[in-house]
């Protein structure tokens, strides 16, 4: 409990000293808040344009999600295929490894041409920077079984269902927990760099629409509540899924203990 108090205790001891150097020092030096808006403007901002950037961050939140959604799905899926099959692994992985390699801001544009809505181009771009932790992650934690473990199985004549749910999932669990939570900030950053590269505008737009809009208009502090909003959700998917992971593998397995 201890241990946790202090966890918990000194990143917001942090955090509240940094928040307030920063005002003190916007405050003394008499930054123009156009420059430098200081924490009590950026919060003033935040609940005056309340509504438009809830709105804003609701849209995020459903790019976000959906994204890391479906690359779950997916690199689950096509991980486990991997496994059965080397020669499949050989034919499909150097595609993923593309997809991973080349930067979302070259192929989002062409992405946009190509699909009509400009919603589901922004989940597709959000997919395809947080689909290769996972299917990456998720091969290495399927083919990290025992193998004691695995002629154990073999000598009992396991089914491959009874193989896959009792040796392969719990080996693999631990490593698609940890591309899990690396794709879950990856994702919220696709969504962002793809709506910046789309330069949308309209009600049904993200965070990044705001952001632009206000920098157009040099309205610095929305453009800090934006950012706060934005960072504050990419610290939120990280708690959530690290409280995951922790109730996944908190009884069993040594990296959670």
């Amino acid at each position: 409990m201890k241990a946790w108090r202090a966890e918990v205790a000194l990143p917001l001891l942090a955090l509240v000293a940094a928040t307030l150097s920063w005002e003190a020092l916007v405050r003394l030096a008499d930054i123009p808040h156009y420059i430098l808006p200081a924490p009590s403007e950026v919060l003033r901002t935040l609940w005056s344009n309340f509504g438009s950037l809830m709105q804003a961050w609701w849209f995020t939140i459903r790019i976000t999600f959906g994204a890391l959604l479906l690359a779950a799905a997916g690199g689950v899926l096509l991980a486990a295929l991997f496994a059965m099959s080397r020669r499949v692994e050989l034919a499909l992985f150097p595609f993923a490894i593309v997809l991973q390699v080349t930067p979302i801001v070259a192929i989002a544009p062409l992405i946009i041409i190509y699909v009509d809505s400009t919603t589901a181009a922004l989940l597709i771009c959000a997919w395809i920077v947080a689909f290769f932790p996972i299917l990456a992650n998720t091969v290495i934690g399927l083919r990290s079984a025992d193998p004691h473990l695995r002629d154990l199985f073999t000598l009992y004549r396991a089914s491959r269902w009874q193989r896959l749910r009792w040796l392969l999932i719990p080996s693999a669990l631990p490593y698609f927990m940890t591309g899990l939570k690396i794709s879950g900030g990856l994702s919220l950053i696709g969504a962002v760099v793809a709506e910046f590269t789309a330069g949308a505008a309209g009600r049904e737009t993200g965070l990044a629409s705001r952001i632009l809009e206000a920098s157009f208009r040099t309205e610095t502090p929305k453009m800090y509540a934006a950012l706060l909003l934005t960072s504050l959700t990419g610290i939120g998917i990280f708690i959530v899924f690290n409280a995951l992971s922790r109730w996944c593998l908190g009884r069993w397995h040594a990296s959670e203990r």
